[in-house]
């Protein structure tokens, strides 16, 4: 039975908009166990009151530093003792960036209070390139956040207006915080509240709060309160506080890694599977075994498919970050591949998903979006550089398109030039694979801006350990220990069930890794209630013979 909490903090998570590292599902069911702090309706409503009137005066810079003010110092509780601005803010905080012409420094910063012991006064090594100035002023109080603020209308996520740095400002502050040895940052425009999570040499994580969602989904505010609210950095224990649950959280990201490699491998066994598929329902056509030239080989196939996958992988990671024209809605509605999955499920959750299976066009769509990549755009309408280069070549694996290797007079195709027939439902599992991670029983959207190049390539190295082969019987694949899915030959697997209970599980686990007892449990699963004889045999050398 799903975790109630588990499914109260999905549901939040779902609702922020997250680019890279955040809080991981068991860090958040050990702080939050009952859920998030609550939040009086009185003050929501209050606070829904001056969050209008902002609204209707955004050119009113008084209204607009009030009501940042009023979110800082009222909701989340950061008094004058432990909110430090302007002059009060030691002048070694701040980062210059001499090529940029340009100087970076926090509007507002989070300390301890004075009645804490103070943390030792952070002395950078000088001759780092990005060190800030010493000056911070014999005693200084550690800051916790750095806090800086934006006018209205100036989007996070693009350059600073009239600024001739293109540094966006959330990059802004991921430097500033590098800069200063501080590890969170907080960035508003009113609207958006941006928490930046900088550990150093580590994957930066951006998590953004927008200020309307507030109202409408209260869990929302819920959460930007409880987890920025002044008790949780210095009112709970340490190893409770904000930085501390977001450096446990990173500890889970190689877990995540793992998983998408594991997705990964089950879907490019997917797709393998759905074109031999195809193949031999055309008589052996489609993978050139039935014609007069060299058929597409197991591994060839493999590899193809392999391919494919990291495509993928490299536009939804381009697309998060900006790399591709995700704000063109031409191109997020017929090319993007980071929308595809939405469109696909929505289809499915309107139409039953089996539906699916009688449509081609996603991947028309996707073979049309790995041309545009690498040949480039244009179009009066649309835009795209070539990017050129082999990962994208469109004629490395041209039986994808349909094309068969040997050219025709006209420089095409030889065969059909009609795309392999791989279902819509076929494309929807792939992006499924590559999007939605199941981590401790929970589904979590996966921001491939969170990944960096090591773990991308830990995730293709991992594929690189595998090989496609065609069999000729009936092959059975096995759930194994952690990282390990045998495949028995089905006729093996029948032959092994006939050996006494103890001789069975012996092979069983030598076969599959798995304990003894967690084989038990899974010789009781409903799958085998669908053969009652052989299920029967299977329980009887269990130890349990009862129907």
């Amino acid at each position: 039975m799903p975790n109630p909490i588990a499914k109260h903090h999905t549901e939040w998570l779902s609702l922020l908009e997250i680019s890279g590292p955040f809080l991981s599902m068991p860090v958040l069911l050990n702080a939050f166990p009952q859920g998030l702090d609550e939040y009086p309706h009185a003050e929501a409503r209050s606070l829904r009151a001056d969050y209008e009137f902002w609204k209707e005066s955004p050119l009113d810079p008084a209204v607009h530093t009030a009501w940042v003010r009023l979110v800082l110092e009222t909701m989340l509780g950061y008094t004058g003792e432990v909110l430090l601005s302007g002059q009060a803010i030691a002048a070694g905080w701040k980062a210059d960036f001499p090529e940029h012409g340009e100087t970076l420094r926090p509007d507002m910063m989070l300390v301890e209070p004075k009645t804490l012991t103070p943390a030792p006064t952070l002395t950078p090594e000088s001759s780092s390139a990005r060190s800030p100035s010493s000056s911070k002023g014999e005693g200084s109080r550690a800051p916790h956040l750095l806090i800086q603020v934006y006018p209205p209308g100036q989007s996070l996520e693009k350059a600073l207006r009239g600024s001739r740095w293109q540094a966006s400002i959330a990059t802004r502050m991921m430097e500033l915080l590098h800069a200063t040895e501080v590890r969170l940052g907080l960035v508003t425009n009113g609207e958006q509240w941006m928490l930046v999570d900088a550990p150093r040499g580590e994957t930066t994580g951006f998590t953004t709060w927008t200020a309307g969602l507030w109202f409408d989904e209260p869990l929302t505010l819920r959460a930007f309160r409880s987890l920025l609210g002044v008790q949780r950095f210095f009112s709970v224990a340490t190893d409770q506080t904000l930085e501390s649950l977001l450096a446990a959280s990173a500890q889970d990201q190689q877990e995540i890694t793992d998983q998408l490699g594991l997705q990964v491998r089950h879907a490019v066994e997917i797709l393998i599977q759905m074109i031999d598929r195809a193949d031999q329902d055309s008589g052996g056509k489609l993978l050139g075994r039935a014609q007069g030239f060299a058929p597409v080989s197991p591994s060839l196939l493999y590899e193809a498919a392999l391919t494919l996958m990291m495509r993928l992988v490299f536009m939804l990671s381009a697309e998060e970050r900006k790399l591709l024209p995700l704000d063109d809605p031409l191109y997020a509605e017929y090319y993007a591949v980071s929308t595809l999955r939405a469109q696909l499920r929505e289809q499915a959750d309107n139409q039953a998903e089996e539906v699916l299976e009688y449509r081609y066009d996603a991947w028309g769509r996707l073979l049309a979006a790995f041309r545009a990549v690498h040949g480039g755009i244009r179009h009066e309408r649309l835009n795209l550089p070539p990017y050129g280069g082999s990962l994208f070549d469109p004629d490395k694996y041209p039986f994808l398109e349909g094309r068969a290797f040997l050219p025709s007079p006209h420089g095409r195709g030889a065969g059909g030039e009609v795309p392999l027939p791989v279902n819509n439902r076929t494309v929807l599992h792939l992006l499924e694979a590559l999007q939605i991670l199941q981590v401790g029983g929970e589904a979590r959207r996966l921001s491939f801006r969170a990944l960096d190049v090591e773990q991308i390539g830990h995730v293709y190295e991992g594929l690189l350990d595998h090989h496609a082969v065609r069999t000729s019987e009936a092959v059975v694949g096995l759930r194994g220990a952690k990282r390990h899915e045998p495949e028995v030959a089905l006729a093996e697997l029948e032959g092994a069930s006939k050996k006494k209970g103890a001789d069975f599980l012996k092979w069983l686990k030598e076969v599959t890794g798995r304990s003894p007892a967690a084989l038990k449990n899974a010789l009781e699963s409903e799958v085998l209630q669908k053969d009652a004889d052989f299920a029967s045999r299977l329980r009887s050398v269990a130890g349990n013979d009862e129907e």
